[in-house]
């Protein structure tokens, strides 16, 4: 008897130890691997599988992953390990709702696009993007052998990719499917594009590649315009769907509702602000626009100088060495005024608006040299669920630098920020009415160019097409600039609050410091790892949202 129970000691240690040892943060890493690897489609014919059958064959595999997450106890983890955990969660959730709702590979041609000519300046590409995209802007030209040959066999698989898109684009969004055509039309521009540059032989086997990608293009094309006479459905994902969205895989504690009202006020309070600051400079010379090669050049000089000077001399947050370089690789290039788009003519007249955005570029240098230590952290989230974190942070700093003197050698530039905050503002508030089926797309446009101050939109349908079409493709992508903004604001109201209970004092380079580190994720998250506190009840709009 003594020997049996003796051996049920035993076997309970074991079991204990073998459920702890299940747990550990370790654990959630392996988990972490093994999620990435599932959500990658199997291929077919050397392209990812996007059908319903693949996806109905995974559905089990789904379901002992999740299960696997739900059984971490993580109550006495670290915050930080916390985070990691419901990191997790939020991709494994955006899977869910991709299947369920959203359907990109069934509902959005632009989903197919296989040729990116640029790098993003978030994390990754914005929008649903398949899983086997051509980066032609990460090969070295003129291209190795091996480079020669691998970038050979990806342009390859395009008319492969495009015979699969047939099969699987099933869904009847009218709108998503007409404004994914122009994907298809700057693709084949794009495989021209890559023909010239490249330079090679026309008889060369790489060429023959690209001139069969685009004779497969073309008749994707045909064949889209044909299908887009047939569709007739909505193209928005309803408000119930847009706030589980917001709520469960971008982790924005907000409802639809709570999104139109703060867009709203953010609108009245940059045209209002903008009407006092054009007031208080009434007797101040306008700004002049560069209007030549040479103007620009040194318009875009002096503003890198500028910037990284207030960075550095009002200890704005911590300096480092790849900060200029990643600036000055996208100053901007010169434009003739008439072909100015709204981005254009703020950087035209003063760039520092516009390079405070660029921050995203420090966030992409830090990633390339200094990646996060967590694994889950390191590299790009899937989803766009970086969005809030990101595009809030590049939005927020517009407004904050401008407070923290940035401008104080140039009051009228001011200007330009205010109007930058109102054309998020209506742009986002446009897409959220279409989310909701209560706008087209045009009609989301024409909420964009009218509360775009100065008639700044008027005159570039091609940008305004491609955000409008963008945001509806990416619930939440359109609002993230004013509400991760929202966000940021929300954290250092909370961090200063916090510091001074502690009688510790608050400033913006401890400030960004913290926030940066948190790496690209949800704003929600990086709000509870510098306020230190898993804090449900303290979040922003319409609860926490999981």
């Amino acid at each position: 008897m003594k020997k049996i129970l003796i051996f049920i000691l035993l076997s309970s240690c074991i079991n204990i130890q073998e459920t702890e040892k299940n747990n550990s943060y370790d654990d959630l890493v392996i988990l972490f691997e093994d999620w990435r690897l599932f959500e990658e489609p199997d291929l077919i014919n050397g392209v990812h599988d996007y059908s319903v059958n693949s996806f109905e064959k995974k559905k089990s595999k789904y379901n002992i992953l999740r299960e696997r997450l739900e059984d971490f106890d993580i109550s006495e983890w670290s915050i930080s390990n916390q985070i990691d955990w419901h990191i997790i969660r939020a991709e494994m959730n955006g899977y869910d709702f991709n299947n369920r709702v959203l359907k990109p590979w069934v509902r959005d041609p632009a989903f197919y696009q296989s040729v990116w000519m640029y790098q993003s300046d978030v994390p990754a590409h914005e929008g649903p993007t398949n899983h086997g995209v051509i980066e032609f802007w990460m090969y070295d030209l003129p291209l190795s052998n091996i480079d020669k040959e691998k970038l050979k066999n990806e342009i390859d698989l395009i008319p492969i990719f495009q015979n699969e898109a047939r099969k699987n684009l099933t869904g009847n969004a009218r709108e998503l499917w007409i404004a994914g055509i122009e994907n298809f039309k700057q693709q084949k521009v794009n495989l021209l594009t890559i023909k010239n540059k490249l330079d090679y032989k026309e008889d060369d086997q790489i060429n023959i590649s690209i001139n069969n990608a685009i004779e497969s293009n073309d008749k994707f094309i045909e064949w889209l315009e044909e299908e887009s006479k047939t569709k007739t459905g909505p193209s928005g994902i309803g408000k119930e769907n847009y706030t589980w969205y917001q709520q469960n895989v971008h982790l924005l504690p907000m409802t639809w509702e709570d999104e139109v009202r703060l867009l709203q006020r953010e609108l009245d309070r940059s045209w209002s602000s903008l009407m006092l600051e054009e007031h208080n400079n009434r007797n101040l010379p306008e700004l002049e626009a560069a209007n030549t090669p040479e103007e620009f050049k040194v318009l875009t000089e002096n503003g890198v100088k500028r910037f990284m000077k207030f960075i550095k001399e009002k200890e704005i947050m911590p300096y480092k060495e790849n900060m200029e370089p990643a600036l000055r690789e996208h100053m901007g290039k010169f434009v003739p005024s008439e072909d100015r788009n709204f981005f254009n003519i703020g950087l035209h007249i003063d760039p520092l608006p516009l390079y405070s955005h660029f921050v995203h570029w420090f966030d992409l240098a830090e990633i390339r040299d200094n990646p996060h230590p967590s694994p889950i952290r390191k590299e790009a989230l899937l989803y766009n669920i970086f969005d809030t974190k990101n595009e809030g942070y590049a939005t927020g700093v517009e407004e904050m630098f401008m407070h923290a003197g940035l401008y104080n050698d140039s009051p009228r530039s001011r200007e330009i920020v205010w109007i930058m905050i109102a054309q998020r503002a209506a742009r986002g508030l446009g897409s959220l009415y279409a989310h909701a089926n209560e706008m087209t797309m045009e009609e989301a446009g024409g909420v964009h160019v009218k509360w775009t101050p100065r008639k700044w939109m008027n005159r570039e349908p091609h940008l305004l097409k491609f955000e409008q079409h963008l945001y509806l493709r990416q619930p939440g992508y359109g609002t993230s600039y004013i509400t991760g903004k929202y966000m940021l604001e929300k954290i250092v109201t909370e961090y200063a609050e916090k510091l001074e209970k502690e009688n510790k004092k608050f400033t913006l380079n401890k400030f960004f410091k913290k926030f940066n580190e948190a790496g690209s994720i949800p704003i929600k998250l990086a709000r509870w790892e510098i306020l230190d506190k898993i804090d449900y009840d303290g979040d922003a709009g319409g609860g926490a949202g999981g």
